[in-house]
């Protein structure tokens, strides 16, 4: 189907303004953003979003939120007839590091460095790839916590890509059961998962929330990470606080700033303490103990 790619190029910090924004706005309609530099001589950065059918639609809602922020841009449209929007937004990215991790594409394996936990992620139809503020966050804290306590069972709840999944199996060498209401995603992060060589450790399923017997099988876990959304993480606190042990963490992350408040304040009516909050780009990243 032929896509329409709405894109915007400013100075760097307009840009994750404006990413930022798109994601709040358009949440429920969960169009595709992507981002990434075009000049970084310049500081110029290129913020996408992709339709199939509603350009006239969604152009005048962006330019709307570039007067409201004050960014004085353009709004450039492409059509992508039979694109995999996903590959596309991808090209050219760099390798992220988060810790002692380094996310990467095939072409940057020669960018792995001595004691590097190097993670191999390709353009694929999963979310995560070490780019956005909520996975880095969940990297760097999925480095603290395992150092600090050793799990050894996790769960990584909304996997997506898997990399949180193939992080932890990397770093501690245990059993992560990794799952996602997507289909696709489950099979993209079990090709994830055997491409960087710890499907022995990796278990992907399909399954929404905690409905499924094997969590009632595989629990209690020692670490919980989800890095989805505000509102689902809200509803969820009960079944987290059923199926992690006792005295043991969990991390999460797809939270606004502004939506930390809330989320803590419903893990801790199910007796959750706060332990650290990791702040990037607007999002933030926490971790708990029950």
């Amino acid at each position: 189907m032929t896509q329409t790619r709405l894109y915007v190029s400013s100075d760097r910090a307009s840009a994750e303004r404006l990413f930022a924004a798109l994601e709040t706005a358009f949440e429920e309609e969960g169009y595709p953003l992507a981002a990434f530099d075009t000049d970084e001589v310049k500081g110029i950065r290129e913020v996408s979003l992709y339709t199939e059918d509603d350009v006239e639609g969604v152009q005048p809602r962006i330019e709307s939120m570039l007067v409201e922020l004050g960014i004085k841009a353009e709004i450039g449209t492409e059509i992508l007839p039979d694109i995999d929007w996903v590959a596309r937004s991808l090209e050219g990215l760099q390798p992220v590091r988060a810790g002692r991790f380094l996310v990467h594409g095939s072409h940057d394996r020669d960018r792995r460095r001595i004691g590097d936990l190097a993670i191999e992620i390709e353009a694929g139809l999963a979310f995560g790839t070490g780019h956005h503020g909520t996975t880095s966050g969940c990297l760097e804290m999925i480095e603290i916590v395992g150092r600090r306590e050793r799990p050894r069972n996790a769960l990584d709840l909304g996997t997506g890509s898997a990399v949180l999944a193939i992080a932890l199996a990397k770093m501690q060498h245990i059993p992560v059961l990794a799952t996602d209401i997507d289909p696709v995603a489950t099979k993209v992060a079990a090709v994830n998962a055997r491409l960087n060589e710890v499907s022995s450790f990796v278990e992907t399923r399909t399954a929404p929330g905690f409905h499924d017997s094997l969590f009632r099988l595989r629990a209690p876990f020692d670490l919980i990470v989800a890095n989805i959304l505000a509102r689902p993480l809200m509803s969820l606190a009960p079944d987290m606080a059923r199926f992690v042990t006792p005295g043991g963490s969990i991390i999460l992350s797809g939270i606004l700033e502004r939506q930390r408040n809330a989320v803590l304040a419903a893990y801790c009516g199910q007796k959750f303490r706060h332990v650290q909050t990791l702040w990037r780009d607007g999002w933030v990243t926490i971790h708990l103990k029950r």
